[in-house]
């Protein structure tokens, strides 16, 4: 008897009781269920929501493997110096690097896995209904979007308050209002900002050799512009993503990649990524306007921010992350195609604004998407009431057709 027998006995052996949730979800999560529609007015199709959350994660995992390699990268650069002459194989993907990245960022995927799933096991437990997987995504989002070093029981405290606050409380997936990784993200900064904002945070080992000897720097770009003074990173590296930051938001390209298979595979909308872009660039373009035409004195703490070309705002910090992989969440995002460009365009905009005028916290996509998420349902409703009355007034001016003889000659009469 193989393993999925097994399971499957084990799951009929538990039919109907307390624990039930549990065994099918297991058994569903390894397997494909035995039960499917044979006869009714069905919709048939291979997606379903476990494909979904799978699609978006093998999306996600090139951000996760590159996340650990630069890990290790920026570790080491940090203590040792950046090389001079820049190898791919030699100086990024070593077994070096990734032994640092494997040890602290695996340790942050298993801790948000082990909690938010086991949370969502015990509500389905509670409340008699079957584990949904909507938390596939989220658990794996949560490691990509925190600073390194962030401490295993700060994380799971976030993730319990991130999936019971923002997530059960609205009845579970599909049902919140909020995006669940991002309301994790948010308490993490508002209850322990000093680890999720500052120079020290983004690069492993830099809190710990902080005050020492051998202390380190771990600023990112954002931070140091924040702060009014330079960077030494290339365009090249914002782009491939060779830059401090939250571990899985510092490539472009890998981003890039990932929206456009989602994209693809009808996973996430194109129009909400397109427009947050455009939002984006828009607000970008403004500061850049006013720093051009004089308006606004070198000394000023804006300065430096606002002079960042406009372009670039979308190579650094988790601005591009935010965009493709939380914007597009299909249920705290706008559902109407038109409130979709809405949707989209306020996020970017708003997000380098933030950016902008909070110093103290240089990133402003997150608080951006969370914001939006909740204005998400008024701007469908508008989108909706407009195209009603936009019927309800092709209606009064239309024609209506006659359909007996004497009504033609009528008609006939009054247009001649």
């Amino acid at each position: 008897m193989g393993m999925k027998d097994k399971l499957h006995q084990l799951k009929l052996k538990y039919q109907g009781k307390k624990m039930a949730p549990a065994f099918n979800a297991l058994h569903t999560f390894l397997y494909t269920p035995n039960d499917t529609t044979h006869s009714g007015a069905h919709v048939r199709g291979a997606d379903d929501l476990k494909r979904t959350m799978n699609t978006v994660i093998l999306a996600l995992v090139p951000c996760l493997l590159f996340g650990m390699f630069n890990a290790g990268y920026q570790h080491y650069s940090a203590i040792n110096g950046f090389p001079e002459s820049f190898s791919l194989f030699e100086n990024f993907l070593t077994w070096d690097n990734f032994l640092v990245g494997i040890t602290t960022v695996l340790p942050l995927v298993i801790v948000s896995y082990g909690i938010g799933l086991g949370i969502e096991f015990l509500f389905a437990v509670i409340k008699g209904h079957e584990v949904e997987e909507g938390y596939l995504v989220t658990g794996m989002l949560v490691p990509l979007i925190v600073p390194v070093d962030t401490p295993l029981w700060m994380l799971a405290i976030a993730v319990a308050f991130g999936v019971v606050i923002g997530k059960e409380v609205f009845g579970g997936t599909g049902m919140n209002i909020l995006n669940p990784a991002l309301t994790i993200r948010a308490f993490l900064f508002f209850a322990y900002p000093t680890w999720m904002s500052g120079d020290k945070v983004w690069v492993h080992g830099a809190v710990e050799r902080a005050g020492t000897a051998d202390a380190i720097s771990g600023e990112t770009i954002l931070g140091s512009l924040a702060q009014g003074s330079d960077y030494s990173y290339s365009l090249a590296d914002m782009f491939y993503g060779f830059i401090p930051g939250s571990v899985g938001e510092t490539s472009t390209l890998l981003i890039i990649l990932g929206g456009l298979f989602l994209v693809f595979s009808k996973i996430a909308s194109w129009r909400i990524m397109v427009s947050a872009v455009v939002g984006a660039l828009a607000m970008g373009l403004i500061f850049n306007g006013i720093v051009d035409a004089g308006w606004l004195p070198e000394y000023s703490k804006f300065y430096t921010l606002m002079s960042f070309p406009y372009w670039q705002h979308l190579l650094v910090g988790g601005l591009a992350f935010g965009i493709v992989f939380m914007a597009t969440d299909p249920v705290t995002g706008s559902q109407t195609n038109k409130g979709k460009w809405y949707y989209g365009f306020f996020i970017g905009f708003l997000s380098v604004m933030i950016r902008v005028f909070n110093p103290g916290y240089p990133e402003g996509v997150f608080l951006a998407i969370l914001l939006m998420n909740v204005f998400a349902p008024t701007i469908d409703h508008y989108v909706v009431r407009g195209n009603i009355k936009k019927r309800l007034k092709r209606l009064k001016t239309a024609t209506i057709y006659p359909k007996t003889s004497d009504e033609v000659d009528s008609l006939k009469t009054e247009t001649a």
